[in-house]
Parts: structure tokens; C-alpha cells; sequence
């Protein structure tokens, strides 16, 4: 057994510990606030900011499509560029197009499901473990991107239509995270499906933090200001991406 993993390929996307959800966390807190920055702050609008984001992301994703492995700046970097492309493009959805948050929701996602249904025919897994491949990688980051617009407008769905707020929305999902944890320590619930679930979920947990950093008082945010939010939760993240242990995942064989 030991033989088999020490030769088992290596995946280019980290064992997932707790280092990673706590970095995933304060990474989607990022990609609100910053989306934000841009779109709200600096008035560029959301198809704009969409745009602006969209092309780092995809030059991220050439890139950690091309490494020959596991590379953990580049694989958070890109991260938190579907994150921050994801907050504009939901908007985009929600509010531009009209459809509102609940529509949003639903619309992005069946895009999630229908990314990782169509994954799974091809690849015959969705495991992250067993993405050792370049279309492998490219399924799982188109589905990340979906999953981070699903979250965006699942956020804002909670706080602001389903009334919870935006402390009441971060309980909510984060409440909901951790009734994952105990399905997946008690439960025969598949740990693939659990694992989309909680990526899923992590999205609008950080999408709530985020706006109750920087929303108005008034709207039961803490008014801070967008770019300095968003600077303080990048040097976070840089803090702990270089402290937190990260290796390779590996293929199970």
C-alpha cells in the first residue's frame, strides 16, 4: 500500500485539509470585496469588471493547466481570480440582466450541475484527487468558476431576499459547512459529493463576510473601505499560503 501511493501520480490541486477550506474561505471573502472594488467602488460596472477579471483567469488557468505540478501560489492566485471574476459576473446575472438573486441562483446552478454531470461522463470521476490530467484540470476549473458565480448570488439571495443579513447568512452557511463535517464523519454520504457541496458553500459564506465588511452601517455593514478590505485579506492570504502545510494530492490509484 505504501509502495502504491508513494507512485501514484500527483495532482496539481492540494490535499484538502483544513489549511485549505480556512484559505478557500478568506480567498471567496477576497473575491467579493475586490470584485466590488471595481465594479462599485471605481464605477466600472459589472459586465466591465467582468471583463477585466475574466482574462487574468484564464491566463491563471493556461498556466496551472501547463505545470508540470502542484505550484501553490499559482493554484491560489487562480483561485481567487475565479472568485473575484465569479462576484462581478453573478452581479452581472442578478442585477444587469434582472433576473434577481433567486433566478441567478438557480440559473448558475444547473450550470454547476451540468458541469460536473458532463465531467463525469467524460472522465468517469469527479473526485479532485484523480485530477491528474489537462482535461481533467480544465473540467474542475470551469466548475470552480461556476460554483463561485453560484455563490455570489446564493449569498446574496440569503442576505438580502431571504432576510438573514449578512451575519445571518454567514451563520447560515457556515452552519450548513458544518453540518457537512459531521455528515462526513458519520454519514456513508459520498465524500465527492460532500467535498462540491462544501466548495459550493464556502462561496456565499465569504460572499456574506465580505459585505458585511464593506456595506454601509445603515445596511448592517461595517462600512470599511473596499480596496483597504481587500489588501488586508490579500496579505492574510499570502501570509498563509507561504505558513499553512500544502502538498499535491494524490491519485488513489
Amino acid at each position: 500500500m505504501q509502495e502504491n501511493r508513494a507512485t501514484a501520480p500527483l495532482s496539481k490541486v492540494p490535499e484538502v485539509t483544513l489549511g485549505f477550506w480556512i484559505i478557500k474561505v478568506f480567498a471567496t471573502t477576497l473575491g467579493e470585496t475586490g470584485g466590488d472594488t471595481l465594479s462599485m467602488t471605481y464605477d466600472m460596472g459589472y459586465l466591465a469588471s467582468s471583463l477585466v477579471f475574466v482574462v487574468p483567469l484564464v491566463a491563471l488557468v493556461l498556466l496551472q493547466v501547463r505545470a508540470r505540478g502542484f505550484i501553490r501560489w499559482l493554484y491560489w492566485a487562480t483561485i481567487v481570480a475565479s472568485t473575484t471574476a465569479g462576484t462581478t459576473m453573478a452581479d452581472f446575472a442578478t442585477r444587469s440582466l434582472g433576473i434577481g438573486y433567486l433566478g441567478g441562483s438557480l440559473l448558475l446552478g444547473g450550470l454547476v450541475l451540468a458541469a460536473l454531470l458532463i465531467w463525469k461522463r467524460v472522465t468517469g470521476t469527479i473526485a479532485v484527487e484523480s485530477i491528474v490530467s489537462a482535461r481533467a484540470e480544465w473540467f474542475y476549473w470551469i466548475t470552480i468558476t461556476f460554483s463561485q458565480t453560484l455563490g455570489t448570488a446564493l449569498g446574496d439571495w440569503a442576505a438580502d431576499d431571504g432576510g438573514l443579513g449578512y451575519l445571518g447568512g454567514a451563520a447560515l452557511f457556515g452552519g450548513s459547512l458544518a453540518a457537512l463535517e459531521v455528515l462526513r464523519r458519520r454519514s456513508p454520504v459520498s465524500p465527492v459529493v460532500l467535498f462540491w457541496a462544501a466548495f459550493v458553500l464556502t462561496r456565499p459564506l465569504g460572499a456574506t463576510l465580505g459585505d458585511f465588511l464593506d456595506k454601509p452601517l445603515a445596511h448592517g455593514g461595517l462600512d470599511l473601505s473596499r480596496p483597504w478590505a481587500s489588501s488586508l485579506l490579500a496579505c492574510a492570504i499570502v501570509v498563509m499560503v507561504a505558513v499553512l502545510p500544502q502538498r499535491a494530492g494524490r491519485h488513489p490509484g
